[in-house]
């Protein structure tokens, strides 16, 4: 008989290595496999992953033209739908330097209004392209430098006539001749006019960073200036004669002058008030001030202080150039209260319908 041989101890070996080695490749692969159908059948169906959506924000191009010519100037392109018509005319500038914002003036149309820097650009478009129109305004002033040019001038012009420099008036006379009070009284009325406007351009009114044309400025400060040196020149001239009346006639128109100036003052201060709360839907009413009481009788009471001022002082001082300004005073308010009025009219008729102007009428 023939005994079977046994295998030797490293082939034994490595016949055990390989069945080990295929039975844990077998159970892996089995493993694996499982897991995957586990995950399969708890997702459920695959779905794709989300799409982001971004939100489009849609441009606008403003091509401006010239005014007279309709040739293009510059294209002002990307312009978000918030900008403002200011943000066009800084973006507007940059492309073209030799015109600064204030004196850039865009129109829709060639002979329609010059649009305001506050105008949302979106309100204005109709396609992705807008076309404005533009004119050159010239060199533009701030508004407080307006007044401030405007209202300083007068003030000195008339210290300087009152202290009597040689140049104006003959030295001789002016140490001979005696001063009349009321010299005295319309210096001081004249400069406290003039002295409460550069107080109140600093301190009350509210400009809202509007421009003017330098050639208004220099008609304001030609007319102001030049209506000041004709008046002092008379009244402190050493030959001056006092009024008709005397004292009487000063006193009177010297206290209606002081009264029309604190009105003209607390008006003022009653509408910037208004301006500054934000409280315009309402016409402005009357306080427990008197001086503002005006305001049951006419829309513009700050004119008619103004009017009033001037009259008084023209009566107090007894000369033909501050009649001859009053006069054209009164003629400049009329047409400011009289354009106010209407604008009130549109606004707040039931409150304004039945008021003047300026000079309060019986109904």
């Amino acid at each position: 008989m023939h005994r079977r041989q046994k295998p030797s101890a490293p082939e034994h070996k490595k016949d055990l290595a390989a069945r080990g080695g295929a039975l844990s490749m077998s159970h892996n692969d089995a493993r694996s496999f499982f897991n995957f159908s586990q995950l399969v059948l708890s997702a459920g169906h695959l779905k794709s992953p989300p799409v982001l959506k971004h939100s489009k924000i849609t441009y606008f191009e403003v091509e401006i033209l010239d005014v007279q010519s309709k040739k293009q100037i510059c294209i002002v392109d990307k312009v978000p739908p918030s900008s403002t018509l200011l943000d066009v005319k800084h973006k507007f500038h940059k492309a073209c330097p030799q015109w600064y914002p204030s004196r850039v003036g865009l129109q829709l149309e060639r002979n329609g209004p010059y649009l305001k820097d506050s105008i949302n650009i979106q309100s204005l478009a109709v396609s992705s392209i807008i076309t404005l129109y533009f004119t050159d305004l010239g060199r533009q002033v701030g508004w407080t430098t307006f007044f401030l040019t405007e209202y300083t001038g007068p003030l000195l012009i008339y210290l300087l006539f009152y202290i009597r420099l040689s140049t104006i008036y003959d030295q001789v006379e002016s140490t001979k001749n005696f001063r009349h009070p009321v010299v005295h009284l319309a210096c001081f009325c004249h400069c406290s006019h003039y002295i409460r406007r550069l107080l109140e351009t600093l301190f009350v009114h509210k400009f809202s960073g509007g421009h003017t044309p330098l050639k208004n400025m220099i008609k304001g400060c030609a007319f102001y200036w030049g209506f000041t040196s004709w008046i002092a020149y008379y009244i402190n001239h050493p030959q001056y004669t006092p009024p008709s009346f005397g004292h009487r006639q000063v006193f009177f128109a010297a206290l209606a002058f002081l009264m029309c100036e604190a009105g003209n003052h607390f008006i003022n201060v009653a509408l910037a008030h208004q301006t500054h709360s934000g409280n315009k839907a309402c016409f402005p009413s009357p306080t427990y001030n008197p001086f503002t009481w005006l305001f049951l009788l006419v829309s513009c009471p700050n004119y008619t202080y103004e009017v009033g001022s001037w009259i008084s002082f023209t009566v107090m001082t007894q000369t033909l150039p501050a009649g001859i300004f009053a006069f054209l005073i009164v003629i400049q308010m009329s047409l400011w209260a009289q354009k106010k009025h209407k604008l009130y009219l549109k606004r707040f008729y039931p409150e304004v319908g039945r008021k003047a102007a300026m000079i309060p009428i019986i109904f």
